[in-house]
């Protein structure tokens, strides 16, 4: 029988296991209400802006963040 070895997925750089499960329990445990109330609030910022991109142009939209972020 052949063992299988499960790898842990990596973790997004300076988060911790902790960090990724109270996020996820947050959006979870969201009310819809909350959920809309958090997506307009989003759209109203005046410092991100939101678009709908191409699915397959969304890695060198990735890499273009990347490079202007770093």
């Amino acid at each position: 029988m052949k063992k299988t070895t499960h790898k842990r997925p990596k973790l997004p750089k300076g988060w911790t296991r902790k960090q990724i499960d109270d996020l996820a329990k947050h959006y979870e445990n969201q009310s819809e209400d909350e959920a809309a109330a958090e997506d307009d609030a989003a759209y109203r910022s005046t410092r991100l802006t939101m678009m709908a991109v191409p699915v397959d142009l969304v890695p060198q939209v990735q890499k273009l963040i990347a490079r202007k972020a770093g």
